[in-house]
């Protein structure tokens, strides 16, 4: 008898763990009132504008970090060093392609009123 009970314990344990959660998770306001829907493809692009250029930004900058350890640990060789030199060279067209194109957005916003990166990073944060 004891053995049927120790049997029924497990399967009964396991299907009360499972009903339980669905009652836990019953409130009514699962969604945070603050959530903004996306109703404009304005604000899509902007957000594609400013994402692109920190990425290219941050990418120029680490081949230009890159470079520096690469001709740092060329050691004299020369091959290691054209290397180097070409990365780091790749690296600062980069970073003056990407202020030249920030440059261009910031006359674009200048000349037409359009507020395309004037407002900066919008870094998110978790509120109640």
């Amino acid at each position: 008898m004891l053995k049927n009970a120790k049997k029924l314990i497990g399967p009964a344990l396991s299907i009360a763990a499972l009903a339980f959660p669905a009652v836990a998770l019953a409130q009514t306001n699962i969604v945070p009132n603050n959530i903004v829907a996306i109703n404009n493809i304005i604000f899509v692009v902007r957000a594609i504008i400013r994402f692109i250029l920190v990425v290219a930004f941050v990418i120029a900058f680490v081949m230009l970090l890159i470079g520096g350890v690469r001709w740092i640990l060329a050691g004299g060789d020369e091959k290691a060093v054209s290397g180097a030199r070409s990365t780091i060279t790749a690296a600062l067209i980069g970073l003056v392609i990407i202020l030249v194109a920030y440059a261009i957005i910031r006359l674009v916003e200048l000349f037409f009123g359009v507020p395309i990166i004037s407002n900066g990073v919008v870094i998110p944060t978790v509120t109640d």
